[in-house]
């Protein structure tokens, strides 16, 4: 028989907000947003204080500043939320080198096997998010089971700055009961669709049939009758295939004069070229996204047989903007690379869902 497992995953609690407020003690305690203003912009993350009023991260900043009117927003800075990152990380190498970073503020950690010689799980949690809080400064919350999905699901019962975990005797009761919503991987739309047949709940899901499931879910539905069992084998991968590099901005107005374009393409091209550079990353495709003053979204892309130069790169985002007239003014632009030079490595590694929340949020400037 395997062995048991023992995964911790942390989750650190409103990170960028709580990265805002810790530097400047100004805004402790106060309604705040990183990213977006109130006429525009996306929030990237809010404070504990913003949620109240249900403010929530990828809301716009206008609907935001209208459900909170006090709201404070303020610009985020990657830079320093990747340097605490690095070193909220170190401390988790300090336990185990099986560590997966989902993003910047959270990650898994098997210490089945641990460097310490702790055999409690729960206690290495207890300790972990210690050290985070009086080395760093920040709070963290963690959830502790024999598998990923149990540890993900298990660190928001008791947010902010708690823990839970869910031993395996009682696993089966915990997600009978679980609001169908409240499983990682079910979204908003998959969740209410799910509401619409019956399934309100782990118990609900319980009932339906493989067959029905994948029927009415497609690929997902094995996921799902898997899970609501506690069967989730995916193991933690210290080493994540990274699928596509990117930067993108959202502007404060939106562009339609030409040279205000290509000035506002080239300052993300900037971005992406030092993206490169610090990654040492090539890929094959180029890939330009547009949103329009509507939101909707238009891409263009393009495949070498070879690994393009950072030149050749601009070379190509430009002629891809010209290859039709934009349609409308332009709210937001990126620009990304793709089919990458690090993809021949997956088949050693194993696949691995990755959101890459560092390469997908804005960078850290505006174009006007």
């Amino acid at each position: 028989m395997d062995k048991i497992r023992k995964i911790i995953h942390i989750d650190m609690d409103a990170f960028y907000a709580s990265v805002e407020q810790m530097d400047n003690p100004e805004l402790m305690g106060k309604p705040l947003a990183v990213g977006g203003n109130r006429e525009r912009g996306v929030v990237a993350a809010a404070s504990y204080e913003a949620r109240m009023y249900g403010v929530r991260s990828a809301m716009s900043g206008k609907i935001a500043a209208l459900k909170c009117p006090d709201l404070i927003f303020v610009k985020p800075r990657f830079e320093r939320y990747k340097e605490l990152s690095d070193k909220i990380r170190a401390i988790f190498y300090e336990y185990t080198d099986l560590v997966e970073p989902l993003s910047l503020d959270e990650a898994f950690l098997d210490i089945t096997e641990n460097k310490v010689g702790n055999p409690s799980a729960t206690l290495i949690a207890k300790e972990i998010r210690k050290r985070i809080k009086d080395e760093i400064g920040l709070n963290a919350s963690a959830g502790i089971s024999y598998n990923k999905f149990l540890a993900k699901t298990a660190s928001d019962i008791n947010k902010p700055n708690g823990q839970a975990v869910v031993l395996p005797k009682d696993a089966e009761e915990f997600l009978e009961k679980l609001p169908i919503e409240k499983f990682f991987g079910i979204g908003k739309v998959t969740a209410e669709k799910m509401k619409s047949i019956g399934i309100h709940n782990g118990h609900d899901l319980k009932q339906f049939s493989l067959q029905y499931l994948t029927k009415k879910f497609g690929k997902s539905g094995l996921h799902f009758y898997n899970i609501v069992r506690g069967i989730h084998l995916s193991e933690v991968q210290p080493n994540r295939i990274r699928k596509s590099l990117s930067a993108e901005n959202t502007f404060e107005k939106d562009l339609h004069d030409k040279n205000l374009i290509e000035k506002a393409l080239y300052q993300i091209f900037e971005e992406l070229k030092r993206r490169i550079q610090k990654t040492g990353i090539k890929g094959r495709t180029i890939t330009i996204k547009i949103k329009y003053s509507d939101f909707s979204i238009q891409t263009r892309s393009k495949t070498f047989e070879q690994y393009p130069e950072e030149e050749k790169i601009w070379e190509i985002v430009l002629e891809l903007l010209m290859q039709e007239e934009l349609i409308m003014p332009v709210r937001l632009f990126g620009i990304g690379l793709s089919n990458l030079n690090i993809e021949t490595e997956q088949a050693h590694f194993g696949k691995q869902l990755w959101i890459d929340f560092e390469n997908q949020l804005d960078i850290d400037s505006s174009v006007t």
